[in-house]
């Protein structure tokens, strides 16, 4: 009776303020949920549909503007089969596509830009592929009307005016080819298999460009082998060259970096960048040589290298997703990571995400609140000592050495709570030192001391102190089990299960309670991956080995990955930890001492003694010959573009990887840009936009420099310090030596704004360079064009 009178038509729920979902999967006939809701249906107090049975299709339908009283009773479904999702009150952008009643809708669309890299950063689940297909032509969007879905030419009509009507123009009038490469898994395998390398390279090869790409991707040596005999990094960059060897108008990238190492990561970041501007159809004189290319990618450090712009996806996985208007590279991603969207006045998420995560305080501070923590177990474990040993790996068939592989491990030790990173390509015998160490080869006794004495491998293995080891491969081996995730769990660390402290730090962080009802089999790769976890950190052992953990994790799971692995290895259990780890943003924030591979992969490695956390990034980062910066604001790793000033002054110095998150001027102009707001500075801004628009070539360069900041040409201007800059007007020749400053800074002083002081154009000039980045190409060509 108390739900009947809240069930009035004035006080029911107001549509648009939450949603339902339904799964379906979980609402079957003969199904407790479908049972739970189909007596309900046709029961509402206040004669409204809300709960509906399609006895046609077998299915329940659940109104979104259900009435309180329905809403109550639908709540306590059994299985979780219906979740009520909360939506945010200022959330004005309209619905782009809906894919049923009670299914998933997605809000907005990114804003492709011509000659440029757009970036797509989001949790799984939010409707970044939903917004790929949208954007390539493969799914119509019905922009949330289910039962009228509009036309082509309706949607044409719906974005008039915005910056994605020339894009749906060019659609619609069939100039515009899209090309995507997909995520990987076993369909994508199953599509290609029987079909040589080298076969499939040459029948794409639109560009006349294979030979190009096969040298770059290092496929030469792949061009006689079946796909489905490929390694998941050989898949990648078969995929990559795949997509670039054709000719199209804008290209597509869904995770491009998985399976692929540091410096295969950074070769794939150059060749999509390089997708961006074709300088043969320039010179044929056809149009539209500027390319659209937009990435979704997790690893923060290669998204962060590889965009140009960023549109930031949040909402509830599975639920609604909303994307956001494009920013800059940095603010997109500080953005995201701190949970809030200025732009939009959005907050998404409560906590904000940083990186140091390293010395383990908040996980102390965690488990002396709850009343545990690491005292009982500190001391334990000290130093361990492993002698020098080298492993060789024979690949035979029918008698003969096709081929072998030499792995050398130097002597090293290691001590109780501390996690060492294994840092090197892929192919350096990663793998087969976790295997050494975990004792799989204990039953062969292969190894040789280093000395040339036959040796059982058993002496050189951690598995009499207790080993846990989550390997590359375990998806096979779980997906095998029938039943539940639950009862998984109860299987292997069902004594775990149990204890407060584990539930506290690894379970409710990891949110396994919500996959505790789903198959096994029926998980997704993110989800599996975060269930192996769970079991690895489950297992009572004083080493734990894990390889490549972030795999399939999406950039908020994988910081949230690293606190549980430092917080109850380290600061809980005070053990130790080998990881194996090729997003340098984890790599960076879980080790505390890293062992570094030199040689040439698939012939002969050696794995160098663990080195502290400094020295060994140093000499990874020197093979790749790449340098690192922190961000000041959340001291997230940031690559620095390939012969900047930073990046020559690091390796100068040589200091590839900086710890002290120095604030440059950019990031501060950046931090302190970000942070206007008052019309009279927009006023500003816009008047002085118009001016960036008559530059001439070979006018002088206002200053971007302020007072108590660095030069952005970082030592290239020749007028040092602040004061001789202001005393010369701010003003100086614009000089070819000095690639920091865009052309779009070029003005003649004649065009400066009238009444304006050489800081207020400098202020103009740096916005300029903020809100609207000009391409690669407009940076060094001659006629000093600014991307729109």
């Amino acid at each position: 009776k108390g739900l009947a009178r809240k069930a009035d038509e004035d006080v029911g729920q107001t549509e648009g303020t939450r949603m339902l979902i339904l799964d379906q999967e979980k609402c079957k006939p003969q199904m407790p949920a479908y049972d739970f809701l189909a007596r309900l249906a046709g029961k509402c107090a206040i004669g409204k549909e809300c709960i509906v049975v399609d006895t046609k299709a077998q299915q329940i339908k659940i109104l979104d503007s259900v009435c309180l009283a329905c809403l109550n009773r639908a709540k306590h479904c059994p299985g979780d089969a219906v979740k009520v999702i909360n939506l945010p009150v200022n959330l004005n952008t309209n619905v782009t596509h809906r894919y049923g009643l009670n299914s998933f809708k997605l809000h907005g669309l990114p804003t492709p830009r011509a000659g440029t890299v757009l970036g797509l950063l989001g949790a799984n689940g939010t409707g970044k592929s939903t917004a790929l297909r949208v954007l390539a032509g493969k799914l119509k969007p019905n922009l949330g009307r289910l039962k009228d879905p509009p036309d082509w030419m309706a949607i044409h009509t719906y974005y008039r005016g915005s910056e994605l009507q020339n894009y749906f123009t060019r659609m619609l009038e069939d100039e515009l080819k899209v090309v995507i490469k997909p995520q990987l898994d076993t369909e994508y395998v199953k599509l290609l298999a029987g079909n040589k390398v080298g076969d499939l390279l040459a029948k794409l090869d639109e560009r006349k460009v294979r030979d190009e790409y096969v040298q770059k991707l290092d496929l030469g040596h792949l061009l006689e082998r079946d796909v489905k005999q490929l390694s998941g990094g050989e898949l990648q960059r078969f995929a990559i060259a795949c997509t670039c060897v054709r000719d199209a108008d804008n290209y597509m990238f869904d995770e491009p970096s998985s399976f692929l190492d540091a410096r295969q990561r950074m070769t794939a970041t150059e060749v999509i960048r390089d997708l961006c501007y074709n300088a043969q159809h320039e010179a044929e004189g056809r149009k539209n040589a500027l390319k659209y290319v937009i990435v979704v990618e997790h690893d923060l450090a290669v998204l962060d290298y590889m965009s140009d712009y960023i549109c930031c996806l949040y909402g509830h996985p599975g639920g609604y997703g909303v994307i956001t208007k494009v920013a800059s590279v940095r603010n997109g991603i500080n953005n995201f990571l701190a949970g809030y969207i200025p732009a939009e006045n959005m907050q998404f998420r409560a906590e904000a995400i940083t990186f140091q995560v390293s010395k383990g305080d908040t996980a102390d501070a965690v488990t002396s609140e709850v009343g545990g923590g690491s005292g009982n177990v500190k001391g334990r474990l000290g130093v361990v000592s492993y002698p020098g040993m080298s492993k060789t790996l024979k690949n035979e068939k029918d008698g003969k050495v096709v081929s072998e592989f030499t792995l050398h491990v130097s002597p090293g030790s290691f001590r109780g709570g501390e996690i060492l990173g294994l840092l090197g390509e892929n192919g350096c015998g990663k793998t087969t030192f976790m295997e050494l160490l975990a004792g799989s080869f204990d039953k062969d006794g292969v190894a040789e001391a280093v000395k040339g004495q036959a040796e059982d491998t058993s002496e050189h293995s951690l598995a009499g102190l207790g080993i846990s080891y989550k390997r590359q491969n375990y998806a096979p081996k779980l997906r095998k089990f029938e039943g539940t995730v639950q009862a998984l769990l109860e299987k292997y660390v069902n004594a775990q299960m149990a204890d407060r402290m584990f539930r506290l730090l690894v379970l409710k962080p990891l949110d396994i309670e919500s996959l505790e009802q789903f198959h096994v089999k029926h998980l997704s790769g993110g989800e599996l991956q975060r269930v192996a976890i769970t079991i690895c950190l489950g297992t009572p052992a004083t080493v734990y080995l894990l390889d490549e953990p972030s795999a399939g994790l999406d950039c908020e799971q994988r910081v949230i990955a690293s606190k549980v692995i430092r917080r109850w290895i380290i600061s809980h259990m005070q053990k130790t930890a080998f990881i194996v780890e090729h997003d340098f943003v984890m790599a960076s924030a879980l080790s505390d001492r890293v062992i570094v591979y030199t040689g040439q992969p698939g012939v002969e490695c050696t794995a160098e003694a663990p080195s502290p956390l400094q020295d060994g990034f140093n000499a990874f980062l020197k093979q790749l010959d790449v340098t690192f910066r922190r961000d000041p604001v959340n001291l997230r790793p940031r690559v620095n573009k390939r012969g900047s000033a930073m990046d020559r002054a690091q390796k100068a110095a040589g200091n590839y990887f900086v710890f002290d998150a120095e604030e440059s001027s950019e990031d501060k102009a950046d931090t302190k840009e970000d942070g206007k707001s008052d019309k009279g500075k927009k006023k500003k801004w816009r008047q002085w936009q118009v001016i960036v628009r008559g530059r001439q070539t070979g006018s002088e360069v206002l200053c971007r420099a302020r007072a108590g900041a660095r030069c952005t040409a970082r030592g290239a201007c020749t007028l040092a310090s602040w004061s001789k800059r202001r005393r010369a007007g701010a003003v100086r020749t614009r000089s070819r030596e000095c690639g920091m400053v865009p052309a779009a800074a070029s003005v003649p002083l004649s065009l400066r704004p009238e009444g304006a002081t050489p800081a207020q154009g400098a202020r103009g000039d740096m916005h300029s360079s903020l809100t609207s980045v000009p391409s690669r190409r407009s940076l060094d060509g001659a006629d000093g064009g600014v991307s729109s």
